[in-house]
């Protein structure tokens, strides 16, 4: 690893702490010393165990389930470190929770995505880096910089090793919204792409309307920012079967995997699912169908170029 680091500091919190010992791996630094309990009546209790002052502290933490505890650890550990006197704080989220609620769709809902945003500024983050947000236009909620990481590439290159470059494949989208993740990895792999329009009638809830495009004798490779109960993947990779494609694999930066989305999705028409470990994969979520990429490196190598004050989107200049 390139670059004088000495001044960087990196932290993880309970949410993923495995996910923060690779990247400190990665960037070949020691992960930095705190402690995180409970008081008896349930609250969090966090120290730093070490000395931040001065120091450009990285703190490695998503969202993820159980989401409100992962969330305000977050929230106190960016309290600490500003009382610390640390220098510069960037949060590093490789998933970010209540980013689904963005917008008001119905009278007297919130929008909790910016509220979730507003709260992480004001505990005293100065950065904040996250990995395939569900929507580009959270990184505006923000009154902080954010860099905005892609997990595609990995897939791509993944899939390229496997075999996935051939006139039979085709990338679906999931959704309208997807399309430009879909167009991003069609283009890596060469190939052309599909989208599934649908409607959510409720949360966790989904209609198929219409597939556009030619999916007939085709492989297909559904791309997602998630997974969460696994009931649109299953839905989308039925449709697509009914029109003829041939077999369909799925690929979801996040494997949330609610409830028992993991036996659902073994159980399902879908032939492989292709994730990375951006939330912890307890061994009891796991199935055979599952593969899961790291994403260590892209995160290490993004911190990296951070401190360094050197170009993060230069990482993705053959993505996007």
């Amino acid at each position: 690893m390139t670059g004088n680091l000495s001044h960087l500091k990196l932290f993880a919190g309970n949410a993923h702490r495995e996910l923060g010992e690779r990247v400190a791996s990665y960037l070949g630094v020691e992960l930095g010393q705190m402690t995180s309990t409970k008081f008896s009546d349930g609250e969090l209790r966090v120290m730093v165990d070490e000395s931040a002052r001065g120091d450009d502290v990285f703190l490695i933490q998503p969202t993820c389930y159980p989401a409100n505890d992962t969330l305000m650890e977050l929230l106190i550990l960016l309290d600490a470190f500003k009382r610390a006197s640390a220098r510069r704080i960037t949060v590093v989220m490789p998933y970010y929770g209540y980013a689904r609620q963005d917008k008001k769709t119905k009278p007297r809902e919130p929008v909790t995505a910016r509220l979730v945003a507003d709260l992480i500024g004001v505990a005293g983050a100065q950065r904040v880096v996250g990995v395939d947000l569900h929507a580009e236009q959270l990184m505006g909620f923000f009154n902080i910089p954010v860099d905005h990481l892609y997990a595609g590439p990995i897939v791509g290159r993944y899939m390229i090793e496997n075999g996935f470059q051939d006139e039979n494949i085709v990338v679906v989208s999931p959704d309208v919204a997807g399309v430009g993740r879909a167009r991003s990895l069609a283009e890596m792999l060469h190939a052309p792409i599909a989208i599934i329009a649908k409607r959510r009638p409720e949360p966790n809830k989904v209609d198929i309307v219409e597939i556009i495009g030619d999916v007939s004798g085709k492989k297909c490779v559904m791309i997602d920012d998630m997974i969460d109960t696994g009931g649109s993947v299953i839905m989308g990779a039925e449709a697509l079967l009914k029109r003829g494609a041939t077999e369909v694999v799925v690929s979801a930066t996040h494997a949330v995997l609610s409830g028992n989305a993991s036996q659902r999705l073994q159980d399902s028409v879908i032939t492989k699912v292709i994730t990375t470990d951006t939330v912890p994969i307890p061994s009891v979520k796991q199935f055979p169908k599952l593969t899961i990429l790291p994403c260590a490196p892209l995160l290490g190598e993004a911190i990296k170029r951070i401190y360094l004050n050197e170009s993060v989107s230069e990482l993705f200049e053959s993505w996007r």
